[in-house]
């Protein structure tokens, strides 16, 4: 079995998906400390034409929380304020309908902690696009060990045989060593993002949020675009 872990983000990008995509089952990281200078309570829009960062409002809270800890600020209108700033910049989108399903459930969420929030939207999303990969939260584990080896404990509890990680973590993966001994076989994920083209800006911009990526191509192109096929 195949999986992968990351940590819970805000309303993705395409690769996010591309690796959920790729495996059996996929973990939310939601047991490591949070980093406020991380994807996981922003990400990128257009706004007015311009490259913006959406960020969802968090508690000041202790350095060493974590991420399943964590409380969304108390403001109850930060849920519309961004809701209507996709509406307002990606309302003449070519499949800005497409996206109407991501925000109803944006402001339908209750919980007050953000890690709930980026796993509702996410398994949102997923179901729009037909994956039908299985989660699992790494908090429900209670595991331990530092980085690598905490990563390869929870392979271990889940029975992979196979972790497929982004190609970010492949120097850290490769120096702790870890997996260079053990049963799981690390590889790591291949996936360019082809552009598009993208209503608000006349050259193309990558790593945006997926919202970007189905307003501008729709759901049905959605899938096949994050899985590194053709649109």
């Amino acid at each position: 079995m195949k999986c992968a872990i990351m940590q819970p983000t805000y309303l993705p990008w395409a690769g996010y998906f591309n690796l959920i995509a790729s495996v059996d089952t996929f973990v939310f990281l939601d047991d490591v400390q949070f980093d406020r200078r991380s994807w996981q309570s922003r990400n990128r829009i257009f706004d007015g034409g311009h490259v913006a960062w959406l960020t969802c409002p968090v508690k000041k809270t202790k350095r060493e929380t974590l991420i399943h800890n964590l409380e969304v600020a108390e403001d109850a209108n930060w849920q519309h304020i961004h809701a209507k700033k996709v509406q307002l910049n990606y309302a003449n989108a070519p499949f800005f309908n497409d996206i109407m399903p991501i925000l109803d459930a944006l402001l339908e969420i209750g919980s007050t902690k953000l890690s709930c929030v980026n796993k509702t939207l996410i398994l949102t999303i997923c179901q729009m696009l037909g994956i039908n990969t299985a989660f699992v939260n790494a908090s429900d584990l209670n595991l331990t060990g530092a980085r690598s080896e905490h990563l390869l404990n929870i392979c271990r509890e889940l029975d992979c045989d196979q972790y497929l990680s982004p190609q970010g973590s492949k120097d850290y993966l490769s120096k702790d060593g870890a997996f260079t001994n053990s049963a799981v076989e690390l590889t790591f994920q291949e996936y360019s993002p082809t552009a598009y083209l993208q209503k608000q800006s006349n050259e193309f911009v990558s790593h945006m949020s997926i919202i970007d990526v189905i307003a501008n191509i729709g759901v049905s192109a959605g899938k096949p675009y994050i899985l590194g096929r053709s649109t």
